[in-house]
């Protein structure tokens, strides 16, 4: 059940960038983004191949709208709670 709720995730956040107007979209590179989240660039890789993560790609290379790092942080914010071991 949670494989099937995160796939449906992935294609509304897909389709939703497919939707976007880019023609005011800033994009960043994969290392712009890493630099913004201070991972390393196969991380941001990793989310964009994931679906995690939407890119738009230029030839060879891979380019992020801001917002969509944006949103993504929004999304991966973490509420206080305690865990039971």
């Amino acid at each position: 059940m949670y494989l099937g709720s995160l796939l449906s995730i992935r294609q509304q956040r897909n389709r939703e960038m497919s939707e976007q107007n880019f023609s005011n979209a800033k994009f960043l590179t994969v290392a712009e983004v890493a630099q913004v989240m201070r991972v390393s660039k196969m991380t941001v890789y990793r989310l964009v191949h994931s679906g995690e993560m939407p890119a738009v790609r230029f030839g060879r290379s891979y380019r992020v709208p801001e917002n969509a790092v944006e949103q993504y942080l929004k999304g991966a914010v973490v509420e206080g709670h305690t865990e039971t071991a």
